[in-house]
């Protein structure tokens, strides 16, 4: 599990976003949300602090997710995060 926190870290490091931000929370935040959740694809969205909202794209299937990409807002702009190539 610690290489898939580092891989989500450095994804988003590399798109540019310079905050804090933790794999592990990033992941867990999204199993929590699917936990219920029949196939298919969503998009949650999740407030980090006061001007920052991270937008998830998941796609849900029987045994897994894939996580698609994450848009983080932030008043300078937009950095999106392709987890797909």
């Amino acid at each position: 599990m610690e290489e898939i926190y580092r891989l989500i870290e450095e994804k988003i490091k590399e798109a540019g976003h310079e905050g804090n931000v933790s794999g592990k929370d990033i992941y867990d935040e999204i199993c929590d949300q699917i936990e219920e959740a029949e196939n298919g694809s969503y998009i949650f969205m999740s407030k980090k602090d006061d001007d920052v909202f991270f937008e998830y794209k998941i796609d849900v299937m029987d045994d897994n997710f894939n996580l698609s990409y994450i848009d983080i807002n932030t008043p300078q702009g937009k950095i999106h995060v392709d987890f797909d190539n």
